[in-house]
Order: C-alpha cells, then structure tokens, then sequence
C-alpha cells in the first residue's frame, strides 16, 4: 500500500510541475501581446509571433501533462488494487522508457537546439530570425528547468519501485 501512495504523490507532483508549464505558458503569451500593443522598433514587432508561438506550445504541454497525470492518479488505484505486482511492473517499465526519453530529448536534443538558435543569432543579421531564435532559447530553457526536475522526481518514484519489488 506504501508504493501506491509513493505513485499517487508522484503524479501530484507532476500535476504540480505542470502548472509551471502553463505559468511560462501564460507569461510569454502575455510578452507577445505586450511586444503587440506596446512594440515601436521592428526587434520588438519580430517577437509578436514567436512568443505566441512559444505561449501557445508550451501551454499544450502544460494542458497535455495535466490532463494525462490527473488521470493516472485517478487510475492508480484501482490498478493496484486489481493486480499490485502488475501494476508495479508496468511503472517500472514505463519510468524505464521514460527516463530514456527525458535522457535523450531533454539532455542531448534540447541542448543542440539552444547551441543551433545561439549560433544562428550571431550568423543571422534579420530581426525575424533573432527573435525566433531568442525565444527558442528561451523555450528550451523554461523546458530544460522544468524537465530536469521531473527527472529527478521520475528516478526516485523508479527506484522506490525497484526497492518494493525487492521487498515482495
């Protein structure tokens, strides 16, 4: 009963961090309509559309991760309940494979991407590109922060799992 309640704390925890996601989210949609209203130079127009953009991803990720761990949490007991070392085995199988896409994509993918952005900052001498790329960056990074931590929670919410499966 101790590993559901380790689950349930685990995806409250994303839900948590999935709001930070839709702060961010809020935050740069607010700076496009910012860049919009108050924006006189032509550096300041060029943002009106990427940080929209950025709003508009970063809060379906937000929404896409809130929406699927609300739903864990409510699912989590009743399929630990129904089959408690089948449910054990699918978190660790699905923690395995997520913890292989958070080393790949947020630790080697997003990274590339912030360096490919910089450099095309200083090779690109167009406003439009620069702000793609400033807000990119700043995407990535919001993604690199949340993320980081999510792994971190995902590893320990994994190891609790592999310590109740030694212990059965």
């Amino acid at each position: 009963m101790e590993i559901l309640k380790i689950a349930i704390e685990w995806a409250k925890a994303e839900v948590f961090s999935s709001k930070f996601f839709i702060l961010f989210a809020i935050l740069f949609i607010a700076g496009s309509v910012g860049f919009w209203h108050l924006g006189k130079t032509e550096i300041a127009k060029a943002y009106i559309i990427p940080t929209a953009v950025a709003g508009a991803l970063l809060l379906v990720v937000g929404t896409g991760i809130l929406y699927a761990n609300n739903k864990r949490i409510t699912s989590f007991e009743t399929d630990y309940n129904t089959n408690t070392t089948a449910f054990i085995a699918s978190e660790i199988k699905r923690t395995e494979k997520s913890m292989n896409e958070y080393k790949l994509i947020v630790f080697k993918v997003i990274p590339i991407i912030i360096v490919a952005a910089a450099l095309l900052i200083v090779f690109i001498d167009k406003n439009n590109w620069r702000a793609i790329c400033i807000t990119t960056i700043a995407m990535m990074l919001v993604i690199l922060l949340i993320d980081s931590n999510a792994n971190e929670r995902l590893k320990e919410y994994h190891r609790q799992l592999q310590i109740d499966v030694t212990q059965s």
